[in-house]
C-alpha cells in the first residue's frame, strides 16, 4: 500500500503527504485565522505555501505521517481543543476511553490522557491515512487499540465496537461535522460525541449537529456559530468558540475550566458571543 495521507488543514484546504513530505496543498477557503497565527510556525496569511511550511514543520518536528510519530504529550495546544477536552475528561474519570483518529493508524481507542493529547493535539482534519506499522506497534504497546491495522481506516463504528469489546463503557468520540449524524445513529447514551472540522457546513448540517452532538467546535463555520451557538448550554472561547450542547458536554467543558491555571471570567449571557478576532471569512 502506498504511503499517502490526506488532511484538511488550516482554512479547510486539502493537503497530501507522501513519504514524510508535503506534495500538494489546495487553496484555502479562508484567508486568516487567529488560531493559525499562534502556531509554532505562524500562518498569518493562509496560502498553499504557508500551509505547506506549517505542516512540513509538524512532520519534521513531531514525526507526523512517519514511523517517528510522537504519540504522547502533556502540552496544551489549544485551551478548549478536542484533544484537550478529551484528555481532561479521561483524567477526571468522566470517560473511560476516547475514540480518535491518528495518522498512520486510522481509528484509535485509548484510555491514556497523554496519548489522546499527543495524537490529537497536532492533528488537523484527517481524511485518509495509510498504515505505518511502527506507529501502530507503538500505540498497541502502550495499551491503545487499533481496530484496522491492515488499512488504517477511519471508522467510528469499528472504534465503538473495539472499545466495547475491550470493556470500556463511558466513551467519547471525535467525528467530522459531515459524519456527525451518521455516528449518532450508531452511538448510545454513554458516548459523548465531539464534532470537529465544521468549516463550510450547511444550515441543515448545523441543525442536525445541534440535535445530536454533545460538544461542537465552530472552526470557521458561520452556521455552527448561529445555529449551535443559540442552542448551546455553554460556550468556551470567543474567537473560535466551542459549544457544549448537552449536560454531558457542559460537564466536560466545566472540568476543563477547572484544571486551567490561567485566570478566567465566567458570566451568564445569551449565546453565542462573538469575538473581535475570528477566522475570515466565516463560511
Amino acid at each position: 500500500m502506498a504511503d499517502e495521507h490526506i488532511i484538511e488543514a488550516i482554512g479547510c484546504c486539502r493537503v497530501i503527504i507522501r513519504d514524510g513530505t508535503v506534495v500538494s496543498v489546495e487553496p484555502s477557503v479562508i484567508k486568516t485565522c487567529p488560531l493559525a497565527r499562534r502556531f509554532a510556525i505562524p500562518v498569518h496569511e493562509i496560502t498553499p505555501e504557508t500551509v505547506a511550511r506549517n505542516i512540513q514543520n509538524r512532520i519534521d518536528t513531531f514525526g507526523m505521517f512517519t514511523p517517528h510519530r510522537q504519540l504522547f504529550s502533556r502540552d496544551t495546544f489549544v485551551g478548549f481543543g478536542a484533544s484537550e477536552l478529551l484528555s481532561t475528561a479521561l483524567s477526571a474519570g468522566i470517560i473511560d476511553a476516547a475514540i480518535i483518529a491518528c495518522d498512520g493508524a486510522g481509528t484509535v481507542v485509548s484510555n491514556q490522557p497523554d496519548m489522546v493529547q499527543g495524537i490529537g493535539g497536532r492533528m488537523s482534519g484527517l481524511v485518509k491515512t495509510s498504515p505505518i506499522p511502527e506507529v501502530i506497534k507503538k500505540i498497541r504497546d502502550a495499551g491503545g487499540i487499533v481496530p484496522d491495522s491492515a488499512n488504517a481506516s477511519i471508522d467510528p463504528v469499528a472504534g465503538i465496537k473495539a472499545a466495547r469489546d475491550a470493556g470500556y463503557q463511558r466513551l467519547a468520540i471525535t467525528v467530522a461535522g459531515s459524519d456527525a449524524a451518521e455516528t449518532a445513529r450508531i452511538a448510545d447514551s454513554e458516548i459523548i460525541i465531539v464534532v470537529v472540522h465544521t468549516t463550510g457546513l450547511t444550515e441543515s448540517d448545523a441543525e442536525r449537529i445541534s440535535q445530536c452532538a454533545d460538544i461542537v467546535t465552530s472552526c470557521a463555520s458561520q452556521t455552527i456559530r448561529t445555529i449551535c451557538g443559540k442552542a448551546a448550554l455553554i460556550q468556551a472561547g470567543k474567537s473560535i468558540p466551542v459549544f457544549g450542547m448537552t449536560a454531558k458536554g457542559k460537564e466536560v467543558i466545566i472540568e476543563r475550566l477547572r484544571v486551567i491555571s490561567d485566570p478566567l471570567l465566567v458570566t451568564g449571557s445569551p449565546l453565542p458571543i462573538r469575538g473581535e478576532s475570528e477566522p475570515t471569512p466565516l463560511i
